[in-house]
């Protein structure tokens, strides 16, 4: 390996590296491994980024490069049976499911499904021997490490995911459901999902990824997503973060969006002691369609920061971006959410909307919308609210007869419900609607 310049909060990761390469064998021949190296050279330079960097400013990962971590390199069932993994996952998604313990794929707990010719639902580990002609093609080509310390560690560490690839004019009716799972361990550890889904021409998917744990340790997830949404696409992707609460969460999604595609992000986070996401959606052709729904459920210590950014390249295309927090407790929340219209993007109408609700005085939002707009002849607009629940409407409710606690948890539950009742999976929905009664209800007991 390169000799890499570095300073002590760097060590753990550099170390780690060190081991992967010793475990990869012969893969470390690979031409992608000269991809990892250049990636782990660029993370230290860039090393973890702070508060004075303004990407950062309202979030400080120091809790993360300040620990040790250790990398998991060999899969592990960890007592994760199909029993107690039912208990913690979507109940009743129908379609293919693939699942992957401590970062690493587990054939046994996974169902790949029954395809038409040409779809590839498979492990990215697996396809980087058996499709690396397809898989080159795109990996590492959109989630760019240049200025991004996490994409590069991500990078570096990059052997497991998963690889979804749908061929032109192929729609797939059934949700594919991606199954993250974090166990119990001695020490801290830290897992680098990876990836990559390719939608065609004219194909269809709907992909939900979800990261869970088994046990309320401490880790680290630190994930990347790249998603090529084709010609006359429809991309709907919803990830659901529901990681232990002394868990470190950093996950970032590139998308790259060509002519007439349409792409939906359905963005929800309700765990992590620390928990960022990035969101980046290049529009690079004519008549696309973006949209982005996000919520944050936050209580406890929580600190969930959401960054997204929808850079319009290209004329005629729309995007609209819908993103909702609740905080209880002493929890915080970050949203900054960038919309870019180059010169030539004329014709664009872009919506961006960020509101808060506040369940405690102890809570605290900092949120920054932005637009920077170098076409003349566009439709945007942005704005941000921060508040507490209304206390006409509470009132109201109170005049009928309903108790202030059930009158509290229904204007909550109404708030909430304007993002998930944008998912279209019906499971999902129901999920949701479980998780946050049940955050509700450990608000009350908090306070």
């Amino acid at each position: 390996m390169t000799q890499l310049t570095n300073n002590r909060q760097n060590d753990w990761c550099l170390s780690n590296f060190e081991l992967f390469e010793k475990s990869l064998n012969g893969d470390s021949a690979l031409h992608i491994h000269a991809i990892r190296k250049a990636a782990m050279e660029r993370f230290a330079k860039l090393g973890f980024p702070t508060t004075r960097d303004e990407e950062w400013r309202f979030t400080s990962v120091a809790p993360i490069a300040s620990s040790t971590f250790n990398a998991v390199l060999d899969y592990a069932p960890d007592g994760i049976t199909e029993k107690n993994l039912k208990n913690l996952i979507v109940d009743g998604m129908n379609g293919s499911r693939l699942v992957f313990i401590n970062g690493h794929f587990s054939r046994d707990l996974s169902d790949c499904g029954s395809f038409p010719h040409g779809v590839k639902v498979e492990n990215l580990s697996g396809a980087l021997k058996n499709d690396i002609g397809l898989v080159n093609q795109y990996l590492t080509r959109y989630a760019r490490y240049d200025d991004n310390a996490f994409t590069a560690l991500n990078t570096g560490f990059l052997h497991d995911g998963a690889f979804i690839y749908v061929p032109e004019g192929i729609v797939i009716e059934d949700p594919i459901y991606l199954v993250f799972v974090s166990t119990e361990s001695d020490a801290s550890f830290v897992s680098h999902p990876r990836n990559l889904i390719v939608v065609s021409r004219n194909a269809q998917v709907c992909i939900v990824e979800h990261y869970i744990s088994v046990e309320k340790n401490s880790y680290f997830t630190n994930t990347v997503t790249e998603i090529v949404a084709g010609d006359h696409s429809v991309v709907e992707h919803t990830k659901l973060q529901s990681e232990s609460l002394k868990a470190f969460h950093i996950g970032s999604m590139y998308v790259h969006q060509g002519p007439a595609s349409n792409f939906t992000s359905n963005s929800i986070s309700f765990g992590g002691v620390l928990a960022r996401n990035n969101i980046t959606a290049l529009l690079d052709a004519e008549g696309c369609e973006c949209t982005l729904n996000g919520l944050t459920l936050s209580t406890g210590q929580q600190h969930i920061d959401n960054h997204t950014t929808i850079d319009h390249a290209k004329p005629h295309c729309n995007s609209h971006e819908l993103y909702k927090a609740i905080l209880d407790g002493k929890s915080k929340g970050v949203f900054n959410g960038k919309i870019y219209v180059r010169k030539d993007a004329q014709k664009t109408d872009a919506k961006q909307t960020n509101k808060t609700l506040l369940l405690s005085d102890n809570a605290t939002m900092n949120t920054k919308p932005q637009l920077e707009i170098f076409a003349d002849d566009v439709k945007c607009t942005h704005g941000a609210t921060v508040g507490y629940l209304d206390a006409e409407a509470l009132f109201y409710l109170r005049s009928r007869g309903i108790d202030s606690e059930a009158a509290r948890d229904m204007l909550t539950y109404a708030f909430a419900s304007d993002v998930t009742d944008r998912v279209k999976i019906e499971g999902v929905r129901e999920y949701l609607s479980g998780v946050l009664h049940a955050r509700l209800e450990q608000g009350r007991s908090e306070g």
